[in-house]
């Protein structure tokens, strides 16, 4: 959705220009799903919709599409359907779905009886050993009316927005009423506008996701995927010259001039035109928080 539409024709030949919906501007996720459900609804009618990141690394389509079909056979039955990820480890990097009872009119799916925010390792190592918990992917399946109804019901003002944006998407005033509306739309996860108090209410299924699966949302588990030089050092986008003295693991991304990192292990040095980011790959996540003067 954030992507800028003139890539996508380069990336996705096949897929025609009017089927991007590019958002002019980050509104978290709910601004995004919700207006793409809008456009759906306006051009074809209900239809099961999905949302998944482009930040996922999935080696093994197979049961990932399998997983997927299941979702949409419990999303036919009027709930909001996430796909959870099998754990291999108690992470304190995602969040957890915890799982019911089976779904009797959707096998192979679950009611989720609740969603934790990311836990500390103690607390994740104790949901593993329960058992019964996934991770949070932020996959969901569901019908579009569905979607829109709960968010008419819960974030009444972005679904007026988001519909009234969708009336206009193939219409001339289409870019008047989007510099108009989308910067007035609440800034919220779809997590916390509708799948936690949806799920509080018996209305979101679980679908286990038991298939590898890598989330490449920063340096850190990027650099997990790559492999490192001769020199130790995992490269991204660079070709200038790299020296290492006790710093094992170091993730270099971009840049031309010469590179020297000593004594600091898991070091991250980001070079680009307007500026250079130096962290840690256990601090990876934190770059979120930088604000830079202006």
């Amino acid at each position: 959705m954030s992507a800028t539409p003139m890539l996508w024709p380069r990336r996705l030949p096949q897929v025609g220009r009017e089927a991007i919906i590019a958002e002019p501007s980050p509104r978290d996720s709910m601004a995004a799903i919700a207006l793409a459900a809008a456009v759906i609804e306006a051009r074809h009618g209900e239809r099961i919709m999905a949302s998944f990141a482009a930040d996922h690394v999935i080696p093994d389509a197979g049961p990932f599409r399998d997983a997927v079909r299941t979702a949409v056979e419990a999303a036919r039955t009027g709930k909001v359907v996430t796909i959870g990820i099998t754990p291999d480890s108690p992470s304190s990097a995602f969040g957890y779905i915890k799982a019911g009872a089976g779904l009797a009119e959707a096998p192979g799916a679950f009611a989720v009886e609740a969603f934790t925010e990311k836990p500390d390792e103690e607390t994740a190592t104790a949901m593993l050993d329960e058992g019964g918990y996934s991770w949070n992917a932020g996959m969901f399946v569901v019908s579009t009316s569905v979607l829109l109804a709960h968010l008419s019901r819960l974030q009444p003002t972005l679904a007026t927005g988001v519909r009234e944006i969708a009336a206009a998407w193939d219409r001339p005033e289409r870019d008047q009423v989007l510099a108009r509306v989308w910067p007035t739309l609440t800034k919220i996860a779809i997590d916390h506008a509708i799948a936690e108090p949806v799920a509080a209410e018996g209305g979101v299924a679980m679908v286990p996701g038991d298939f590898a699966w890598h989330d490449v949302g920063d340096f850190d588990s990027l650099a997990s995927l790559l492999k490192a030089g001769d020199d130790g050092a995992i490269r991204i986008g660079r070709t200038s010259p790299v020296s290492l003295v006790d710093a094992d693991g170091a993730v270099v991304v971009g840049g031309t001039k010469p590179l020297a990192v000593v004594g600091i292990s898991d070091a991250v040095v980001v070079e680009t035109d307007e500026a250079i980011l130096v962290t840690r790959r256990p601090a990876a996540q934190r770059v979120k928080d930088v604000a830079l003067p202006q």
